[in-house]
């Protein structure tokens, strides 16, 4: 049913809803722009308040803006790298918003040159315990599972080609998707056979 419907929102009681409550929710999105100029770096967190700069540690100005809340990595190379938005467009805003901040600050041929998207990480609750060691079993080729190592299942689906990390308490988060449609496919595909090795606590 939610297959036929699409996977277009999220609007209270949508088909999507009803055939299973657990939605994952967007967590942070990763997106990178190319302001498409060579950039002063020292001159940058010099100038900006919301700017902190070590080239021995690493070789980007991080800078922060309060709204929408996110993080961004400014390349001398002019490559920007921004963290931290909750949706797509709050991602765009805010690249749109740093690519501003640069052009004032003395680098008016600074451009917004292709926004992507390039991770989109997401994570919900099951709201029950999984028995992982056959859930891993089932997933195999494409599972790791060594708990004295990470505490989670690592699952690689690959259509759409998303990453689980899956834990006992019920507990997943998703992440490697470029668009949020490829999230709510890869749960509802995932979501039956996590339903299979729910654990019957006595």
């Amino acid at each position: 049913m939610a297959e036929e419907q699409g996977y277009n929102g999220l609007e209270e009681g949508s088909p999507l809803q009803l055939v299973n409550p657990t939605v994952p929710t967007i967590q942070n999105i990763v997106s990178t722009v190319n302001l498409d100029c060579a950039l002063d770096l020292k001159k940058i967190a010099q100038q900006a308040r919301n700017a902190e700069y070590n080239p021995k540690r690493f070789s980007a100005v991080i800078m922060r803006i309060r709204e929408p809340k996110t993080t961004a990595l400014i390349f001398a190379s002019g490559k920007m790298v921004c963290t931290g938005a909750k949706n797509e467009q709050q991602s765009k805003l805010a690249a749109r918003k740093y690519a501003r901040i640069i052009q004032k600050l003395g680098f008016p041929a600074a451009k917004f040159k292709d926004f992507r998207i390039q991770n989109i990480v997401a994570s919900c609750d099951v709201k029950y315990t999984l028995g992982l060691e056959l859930l891993a079993f089932e997933l195999r080729p494409f599972s790791t599972y060594e708990p004295e190592i990470f505490p989670g299942l690592i699952y690689r689906m690959k259509q759409p080609n998303i990453v689980f990390l899956i834990f006992v308490s019920g507990k997943i988060v998703l992440t490697g998707a470029k668009a949020r449609e490829e999230i709510y496919t890869a749960y509802e595909k995932m979501h039956p056979v996590l339903a299979r090795f729910r654990k019957i606590l006595k």
